[in-house]
C-alpha cells in the first residue's frame, strides 16, 4: 500500500464528494471488499486523518463515504485535544504522510451541553474524569455567554459554543504541535474544522488553515 499523493485541497475535495453522496442517499461504499482488505494487510495510506467527537452518530467512514484504509480516525467526547490526541495526529502527518486533518464537531453535542451547564454557579459536580475532559470547552461557553450579555446557561447558544470550541481546537492543535504547524506552513498539510449537521448529514466547513481554497472555507459563524 503506497502513501497518498493528494494535496490538502484534493483530499478535502474527495471528502466533500463523499459527503455529498452520503447526503444524497447514493453512497458508493468504496474500498469495503475482500480485495481492499487484502491490499491493506501490508500497510496503509489514508487520504486524511479525522479527529472527531465519539458520538455514535459521527461514524466518519459513513459520513464521508469512505472505506478501509481511507481515513485515520481519532475520536473522543467533544473532540478535545490532549497529549494522546496530538501524538496520534502527528503520527498521521509524519509517518503516514496524510495531507489533511479534518476536525469534526457536530450539533447537539453532549460534551458541549455539559460544558455549558457547568458554567452555572450552582452546577452539580461531574465525575472528575468527565470534568477534566470537558473543561477545555468551558472557555468557549463563557465567551459566548459574555458576548450575549446573558447570565445563566439558558442564555448560551449551544451552536455558537460548538463553533467557538471548534475554532479553539484547530488553534490548539497548531499551538501544541510544532510538527503539524511546520507541515501546514510548508504546504504539506491542511486543516479543516467542520460542523456536522445531524438531520441533514452535511459537514459544513467553519474554519480552514493551509488550503488554497481558504476563502471558500471562511468562518461561517
Amino acid at each position: 500500500m503506497t502513501l497518498t499523493t493528494l494535496s490538502p485541497d484534493e483530499a478535502w475535495t474527495e471528502m466533500l464528494e463523499g459527503n455529498r453522496r452520503f447526503i444524497a442517499g447514493a453512497p458508493a461504499h468504496p474500498h469495503q471488499d475482500v480485495d481492499r482488505r487484502a491490499e491493506l494487510a501490508s500497510g496503509q495510506g489514508p487520504i486524511a486523518t479525522l479527529f472527531g467527537c465519539s458520538d455514535s452518530r459521527l461514524a466518519a467512514e459513513i459520513i464521508f463515504d469512505k472505506g478501509l484504509g481511507d481515513l485515520f480516525v481519532v475520536r473522543n467526547a467533544g473532540q478535545v485535544t490532549g497529549e494522546s490526541i496530538v501524538a496520534s495526529l502527528e503520527y498521521a502527518v509524519e509517518i503516514l504522510s496524510v495531507p489533511l486533518i479534518v476536525v469534526l464537531a457536530h450539533d447537539s453535542c453532549g460534551a458541549v451541553r455539559a460544558a455549558i451547564d457547568g458554567t452555572a454557579i450552582d452546577a452539580a459536580p461531574l465525575p472528575p474524569h468527565i470534568w477534566r475532559l470537558i473543561a477545555p470547552i468551558v472557555p468557549a461557553a463563557r465567551k459566548v455567554l459574555a458576548a450575549s450579555g446573558g447570565t445563566t446557561p439558558a442564555d448560551i447558544d449551544a451552536e455558537l459554543v460548538g463553533r467557538e470550541h471548534l475554532r479553539n481546537t484547530v488553534a490548539s492543535i497548531l499551538h501544541s504541535s510544532e510538527l503539524i504547524s511546520t507541515a501546514v506552513a510548508e504546504g504539506r498539510v491542511g486543516i479543516v474544522g467542520a460542523n456536522y449537521k445531524l438531520a441533514e448529514g452535511t459537514a459544513v466547513p467553519i474554519v480552514s488553515v493551509g488550503l488554497a481554497t481558504d476563502a471558500a472555507l471562511a468562518d461561517q459563524a
